[in-house]
């Protein structure tokens, strides 16, 4: 099964929106092998969002992610990049579809409360920059084969 990073920006930590996202996470069955809270600085940040360094806003994306902690999640499913990306809903919350985590939460473009890597091959780089590889647990939970057909997994 592959795996994938999720931050709970600033914005879903200052409205306590954290139980609410994790609780979907878990309804959903994904399952969370890291989990830690820790402060941003710019220096992550230029690299995580070195594809928006450039732009105007990126000083305003700096102030937002470092204004209190964040929660850092790996998550893992059977396609849990193009789950937990359909589940995070569009950028911009007055956008995205309700039902997702964005289109009920969100108003914003920028404080739109959740990261979410975008490929596989990016979540691993991410997960790399955010964990360090005992901090990420491979376990089987039981309810595994109630989540899955045997030719899922």
């Amino acid at each position: 099964m592959e795996k994938t990073l999720v931050i709970l920006k600033p914005s879903a930590i200052e409205r306590a929106l954290v139980g609410e996202v994790v609780k979907r996470i878990e309804q959903k069955g994904l399952i969370i092998c890291g989990m830690k809270m820790m402060q941003l600085d710019e220096k992550i940040l230029r690299e995580h969002y070195s594809h928006l360094v450039d732009r105007p806003f990126f000083p305003m994306l700096v102030e937002s992610m470092t204004v209190c902690p964040v929660i850092v999640m790996c998550l893992e499913g059977k396609d849990v990049v193009e789950v937990f990306r359909a589940m995070t809903g569009v950028t911009n919350g007055r956008k995205a579809a309700p039902g997702t985590l964005r289109g009920d939460f969100c108003m914003s473009g920028q404080q739109n409360i959740v990261h979410a890597s975008d490929s596989v091959e990016n979540a691993k780089i991410e997960i790399a920059r955010f964990f360090k590889p005992e901090e990420i647990f491979n376990y089987t939970p039981g309810m595994l084969k109630f989540l899955y057909a045997e030719d899922e997994i």
